[in-house]
């Protein structure tokens, strides 16, 4: 008798314990019915133990992926081994609305899943048990350190006052399309241009306005090009843009485009509003470069006949 009692008291704890463990625990056998469903399980899906004992979980619960469950549990059951999925797999099991006050911004819970083989008195596995870890703070804080990661990325990548490519990624650039043109022989154009009469904007209206007019000529260039271009700050005044798959017509096109909005607008500053101009070159490429270097050279030397020839116009080198 008090050998009984014991028994029922360890078993009472047990069944006290798994009520209010931090963690999901759902057995189910191997159609899928729910036999035990804790008290995590009825606090996060508003369904109490008794509501859904006895019924399929896929019924219950019809935007769980049933051939994935399936599959994992039938692995488990014939091979008799646990089996561990990470939200990084799959985010969630159940779609649980996240309630942590921390990790708010997260609109679901986030879960790791365990499930276990449960074995009958013959030693087959008849059952299975579904352990649900909710990992939302872990889970909210490797995606915030990855969104962290990939502004730091693209901060280093990119120039700060413009938001073009850099001078060393974008010269990266320009080494990168000399090679695909060495191997494939596809048409590819290089343009360099600068702002015309850029220092007695400086020495007239102050640096601040000066920068307006660097971030005008950017965000005009980037509008401009296409989303194979690559557009480039190079110096202080000075761009470049990587125009693939573009011969020099192509370029001289696309290059007029960019002149004349920017000849025809007007950059408002705090001190006053500023007309200029830019002078471009542009450099098809071919055999002639040994290099990427050369290549440039050769952008920037119909840039210096743009400037010689009167400024605020295109040149094709």
């Amino acid at each position: 008798m008090a050998i009984e009692e014991s028994e029922a008291n360890s078993f009472h704890w047990l069944m006290d314990m798994l009520e209010s463990v931090e963690v999901g625990l759902v057995v189910l056998d191997l159609d899928f019915r729910v036999e035990v469903w804790n008290g995590f399980m009825e606090n996060h899906s508003g369904i109490t133990a008794s509501r859904i004992q006895g019924q399929v979980l896929f019924d219950v619960f019809p935007d769980i992926p049933k051939g994935w469950l399936t599959r994992k549990v039938d692995a488990v059951a014939l091979l008799n081994t646990k089996a561990f999925t990470s939200w990084e797999q799959r985010p969630y099991l159940f779609r649980f609305r996240n309630t942590r006050p921390i990790t708010g911004t997260e609109e679901f819970m986030f879960q790791n899943l365990t499930i276990s083989p449960l074995s009958g008195t013959t030693g087959e596995v008849n059952k299975v048990c579904l352990m649900v870890y909710d990992v939302t703070d872990i889970a909210s804080s490797k995606m915030a350190l990855e969104r962290a990661n990939e502004q730091l990325a693209k901060l280093s990548m990119t120039d700060r006052l413009t938001g073009l490519l850099n001078r060393g990624t974008w010269e990266n650039l320009v080494d990168a399309e000399f090679e695909r043109f060495r191997r494939y022989g596809h048409t590819t154009s290089l343009v360099m241009f600068d702002i015309d009469h850029f220092k007695p904007v400086n020495d007239t209206h102050g640096h601040l306005a000066g920068d307006e007019v660097i971030k005008h000529t950017a965000s005009l260039t980037r509008n401009a090009i296409r989303q194979s271009d690559s557009a480039g700050r190079y110096g202080g005044e000075e761009f470049g843009i990587i125009l693939p798959e573009t011969d020099a017509e192509g370029a001289r096109i696309i290059c007029e485009r960019i002149r004349e909005s920017i000849e025809q607008s007007v950059v408002e500053t705090s001190v006053a509003p500023i007309r200029y101009t830019i002078s471009i070159g542009i450099a098809q490429l071919t055999e002639e470069p040994e290099n990427y270097m050369q290549w440039m050279q050769k952008a920037d030397e119909a840039l210096y006949a743009a400037k010689e020839g009167g400024r605020n116009r295109v040149v094709v080198g």
